[in-house]
């Protein structure tokens, strides 16, 4: 799979690059350390994943991330950063992000967030993970999406706990075909057009 990195602080940026050349199944495709010509660098790599940190010269990562996923939805992005802040968090979900990790994770860890992003399934730091769940159980249970079968709130729980279609099939017992088509349906009931956008609305106001 072919990864891009974008990424200000020099050191970090390249024991990233380390860890993706040597990963065995990931090509480093493009390293920057700004956002300079975003979209042009994006069209001429067509990375699979891109690993964007939030506070960058030029257009912040999280700007970066909704200009990404407006113009190439199919390609997926992990926010990589020191911050922890609900707003943060919050504000690269709703933009597209499908992972936020921080930058003290393990590089085992990293190359697993890559891959299950890579695979349309979200991954979480523990610690971000818990701001994601805490915030999950705070919110009021809105009674506007009761229109939901028991299915597609299945469906959508494990979207929300990270899960790839495939992974999604296996547990339900139904074909892969099964699954994007309920989800399709579960978008259309949101009124959103990505699975980031689901998980973001499912987690904010406590849909599943």
């Amino acid at each position: 799979m072919k990864i891009a990195i974008f990424e200000d602080n020099q050191k970090f940026r390249e024991s990233l690059e380390f860890l993706i050349v040597t990963s065995g199944d990931m090509e480093l495709c493009g390293s920057f350390e700004d956002t300079n010509r975003l979209l042009q660098r994006i069209e001429a790599l067509m990375p699979d994943v891109v690993l964007m940190d939030i506070h960058l010269p030029g257009k912040n990562g999280i700007d970066a991330v909704k200009e990404i996923k407006e113009h190439f939805p199919a390609i997926n992005v992990c926010m990589q950063t020191v911050f922890e802040d609900d707003d943060k968090i919050f504000a690269s979900l709703c933009n597209g992000a499908s992972g936020y990790i921080l930058k003290n994770t393990a590089p085992e860890k990293v190359l697993q967030a890559i891959r299950e992003v890579a695979d349309g399934g979200s991954f979480f730091t523990p610690s971000v993970a818990r701001r994601v769940l805490n915030n999950f159980q705070q919110q009021p249970h809105p009674g506007e999406f009761t229109q939901l079968t028991d299915r597609e709130r299945e469906i959508l729980k494990f979207l929300v706990e990270g899960m790839s279609y495939k992974i999604i099939a296996d547990k339900t017992f139904i074909s892969y075909e099964t699954v994007h088509s309920h989800i399709k349906k579960i978008y259309e009931k949101l009124h959103v057009n990505s699975k980031s956008e689901a998980v973001a609305k499912a987690i904010k106001r406590r849909l599943v």
